[in-house]
């Protein structure tokens, strides 16, 4: 009886398991089985064979509608990698820059001009980390998880409205936990190196009786960022350092045979130095003064998971987060009354419920379908001056079909209709068929289509400088941005020589791109002068080829390329043209920055190589390569063409039942080159790394 207790408990938390690492889908694997499985962690190291994260339903990459990456735990720790953004140089199409006085961000096909990256959603398991403060973007400033807790993320490249909403309008990266079940012990781990590199983790798991497990996780970063010095001496009129700290916890209730409980609640914080020195006195400037930016955000989410049937499951999730931030000052220069300033600050808070359903109604058919509703509330006594708390709701439902009539042949239909309490009613189609020339080659071809509407704050912003002076102004009139994309791709698998190609070709038109910071040259009414404003002013085709190719030449040699071509096009729309000719806006003044803008926001080639060798004596091998052709990331900045090398060895070790790793990292291993604007040098970093599992 003991023993089919045993094994009883191991089948509920290897379904468990599927339920965290994939999501409620994924259950179906191993609910249609029905055979009890022994809870292992060699079952989580291994590389598995499906992804759920582009219709929401388990399938082989070869019968999803979209391209996917997926980076594992072992990938994420042999890159080196200390933040997340870094992880994406690795992805074809996406570009990251290391981050500075200003933040990191993150972007695919270009695009590039918001802080915030709010045209790729960012989930952390089925939690989106888009925040109503951070104009529906993410910051990467406070990424809410441990790289160690990682299991493994995987990138949609390629839009996915259909199952996402409307932050995933360019592509999807879904981050996946390490389960509970599988965190046992104590494991401490540290670096250190130039440039005030200090960092600290603590993790620890424990079983909760018989049916429960948790996973706690203390993170604190912390350097001194880039170095001015290393810029002319023009531009030191800038300071850098970086300090942030994480607590993270989940825990897992397996109640019975049918559901599972989690909780996952946690809060992070981080300091970076933002404002501006006189480049005369060295002093601060008095409109923009150096100080502490100090953000944080806290998060609370509940998720139900039922099994219905052997081929049917149900979750319910309740999701709570609370966004701040605050670099106030004082800046005399103002008038009286309106000299309080901070544009980064205050407070978005969000609620959300999501429930999903999904079964097979016919022996070759799977479909996905749920619905959500989100509250979205933001407060900034600078940026919505007299506005109050400026609430937003969102519902949306979608469905997600995939039909299998034979082997050789895969279709996914897919479509959401969303509706903005500020923006109206969006629906959001998907269509792809797959044809399986043989077990080792596939054809794709897809067509979607996609809506982005703008943050809140583009809608409702009033930065009043005096009762008649306005910096900023929303414009409610704001039309949401639309993408249609088509896709043709081919997936190769050839397992017998241990390889593996995935090709993209795209084709994809952005219409009524916005663009912040634009005068009209029409003065508001109530006002004596023309503040700034967000408008739709220019249409994008965005064209293409990706491919990703991994190799096993050897037991211990592993190989993997990845190369993005990207072709931008740009027009001005109805409206920009309009301003474009009109001599009293920015946009007329500033023509030849605002094209560029558009059609370098992308490098034209970038690629990027990861060697993984195993060495004697234990040790372990990765070198990174990357080149990146010029690009811009804003209107007033430019990067030239460069390459990048990074390195990490490290040396595994065991003394009785104690294990652990030494390692040492260094990037830009190549030395001095700009990532993100010319005045902001990457020089060679370093460090060593102890981890200590007890």
């Amino acid at each position: 009886m003991q023993g089919e207790f045993r094994a009883l408990r191991g089948a509920l938390r290897a379904r468990a398991a599927a339920f965290a690492l994939l999501g409620p889908a994924a259950a179906l694997a191993l609910g249609a089985a029905a055979v009890p499985v022994r809870a292992s962690e060699d079952l989580f190291f291994s590389e598995l064979p499906i992804v759920a994260s582009i219709s929401r339903l388990p399938q082989r990459q070869a019968d999803a509608p979209s391209a996917v990456t997926v980076i594992d735990r072992v990938t994420i720790r042999a890159s080196g990698a200390r933040t997340l953004n870094d992880l994406f140089r690795l992805v074809p199409g996406f570009q990251t820059f290391a981050g500075s006085d200003a933040a990191a961000r993150v972007t695919y096909h270009g695009v590039t001009d918001e802080d915030y990256s709010p045209r790729v959603q960012v989930l952390v398991d089925g939690r989106s980390l888009h925040s109503p403060l951070f104009q529906n973007g993410m910051n990467w400033s406070l990424v809410p998880v441990a790289l160690e807790d990682i299991e493994r993320i995987e990138v949609v490249r390629g839009s996915n409205t259909t199952s996402y909403g409307s932050n995933a309008f360019l592509g999807v990266i879904n981050i996946i936990t390490v389960d509970p079940e599988l965190v046992r012990g104590v494991s401490v781990s540290a670096n250190a190196g130039n440039q005030g590199v200090r960092d600290f983790a603590l993790r620890t798991g424990r079983p909760l009786g018989e049916r429960g497990s948790f996973r706690l996780t203390v993170q604190q970063n912390a350097d001194d960022g880039l170095d001015e010095r290393s810029s002319t001496l023009s531009d030191h009129d800038w300071r850098d350092r970086n300090r942030s700290r994480l607590l993270d916890l989940r825990v897992a209730w397996q109640s019975d045979v049918r559901d599972l409980l989690e909780l996952h609640l946690g809060r992070v914080e981080s300091r970076r130095l933002t404002g501006r020195l006189d480049e005369d006195t060295g002093r601060p400037r008095a409109s923009d003064p150096l100080r502490d930016l100090d953000e944080a955000s806290s998060w609370l989410q509940l998720r139900w998971l039922r099994t219905l049937s052997g081929t049917s499951d149900f979750s319910l999730r309740y999701t709570y987060s609370v966004d701040e931030a605050d670099s106030g000052f004082v800046d005399p220069t103002r008038t009286a009354g309106f000299r309080s300033v901070d544009e980064a600050g205050d407070r978005g808070t969000r609620h959300e419920i999501e429930a999903v359903n999904t079964f097979l109604p016919f022996s070759r058919t799977r479909v996905v379908w749920g619905a959500s509703w989100r509250s979205d509330a933001l407060r900034s006594k600078t940026m919505l001056r007299d506005r109050g708390s400026v609430q937003r709701d969102v519902g949306r439902v979608f469905a997600n079909g995939e039909w299998k009539p034979v082997e050789w042949f895969t279709a996914n239909l897919g479509a959401s209709h969303e509706y903005d309490s500020i923006v109206g009613a969006h629906f959001a189609p998907r269509a792809s068929l797959a044809v399986h020339l043989n077990p080792e080659n596939t054809v794709r071809l897809g067509a979607a289509r996609a809506w982005r509407t703008a943050a809140t704050l583009h809608y409702r912003a009033n930065h009043l400088l005096s009762p008649t002076r306005a910096e900023w102004v929303g414009n409610p009139d704001l039309p949401a941005e639309r993408l249609d994309s088509l896709e043709l791709g081919y997936l190769g698998d050839w397992r017998d020589w241990r390889m593996s190609l995935e090709l993209r070709v795209f084709d994809e038109r952005l219409n009524d791109r916005m663009i912040a910071r634009i005068r009209t040259g029409e003065q508001p009414a109530g006002l004596d002068n023309l503040p700034y404003t967000v408008q739709p002013v220019q249409d994008l085709r965005i064209r293409g080829h990706e491919l990703h190719w991994k190799w096993q030449p050897f037991e211990g040699t592993r190989i993997a390329l990845g190369h993005a071509d990207t072709r931008i096009r740009s027009r001005n729309t109805r409206l920009g043209q309009r301003l474009a000719d009109n001599p009293g806006s920015n946009f007329f003044t500033s023509q030849p920055r605002y094209v560029a803008l558009a059609e370098r926001s992308s490098p034209h080639r970038a690629t990027s190589l990861m060697w993984r060798q195993r060495l004697p004596w234990g040790l372990e091998l990765a070198v990174m390569h990357y080149r990146v052709g010029r690009m811009k990331w804003t209107r007033n900045t430019e990067v030239e063409a460069y390459r990048r090398t990074d390195l990490r060895i490290a040396r595994p070790f065991a003394v009785a039942s104690q294990r652990g790793e030494l390692a040492y990292t260094v990037q830009s291993l190549e030395g001095r080159h700009a990532e993100q604007r010319m005045q902001r040098i990457v020089d060679r970093r370093h460090w060593v790394s102890l981890r200590l599992d007890f």
